[in-house]
């Protein structure tokens, strides 16, 4: 008994051993954020329930009140043909998602340079399985905010709050 209690804890114990932790929200470095973002994006959405359950920073209702602003200034789904069939059906298309930022403080002053974010992905299409194809779809769409929203997060864990950004120097 006492042997496969030890083999049970050992994968365990190993993978704390090597420093292993699981993934934690992350640790921006304001005080209070507000996201302000075109209605119904998804995106915000995303970093609206990322800050909710982190301590260290608030998600504050209006920009007067937060320490910094970030902006979502276009959120765009598109859809491209990719490939036809020899009888001009379409056989795949690629999605993707553009989405463009901005980190200001509350004195409007640039925290860090505008970004965009431009994530494709290639999906087979079959006039057979419409409903099966538009789930699919969704779900890369999905797949793809929420990567857009980690990779924002993960950019405002390494702003510095008292250095502004001039981004248009000289």
């Amino acid at each position: 008994m006492n042997r496969r209690l030890f083999l049970a804890a050992l994968p365990g114990l190993l993978a704390a051993g090597c420093g292993f932790q699981l993934r934690r929200s992350a640790d921006i470095p304001f005080a209070s954020l507000y996201v302000d973002a075109p209605a119904g994006s998804l995106v915000a959405q995303r970093i609206r329930k990322n800050l909710a359950t982190n301590r260290k920073t608030h998600l504050a209702a209006n920009a007067g009140e937060a320490e910094a602003v970030l902006k979502i200034t276009r959120e765009e789904r598109t859809r491209d043909i990719l490939s036809l069939s020899g009888a001009g059906t379409v056989t795949e298309y690629r999605l993707g998602l553009r989405l463009g930022y901005t980190l200001n403080d509350k004195a409007g002053r640039r925290l860090a340079a505008s970004e965009s974010i431009e994530l494709t992905r290639d999906i087979t299409y079959d006039v057979t399985k419409v409903l099966a194809k538009g789930a699919e779809e969704q779900l890369l769409y999905r797949d793809m905010e929420d990567n857009a929203a980690q990779r924002i997060m993960r950019r405002l864990q390494a702003i510095k709050p008292d250095a502004a950004v001039d981004e248009h120097p000289g």
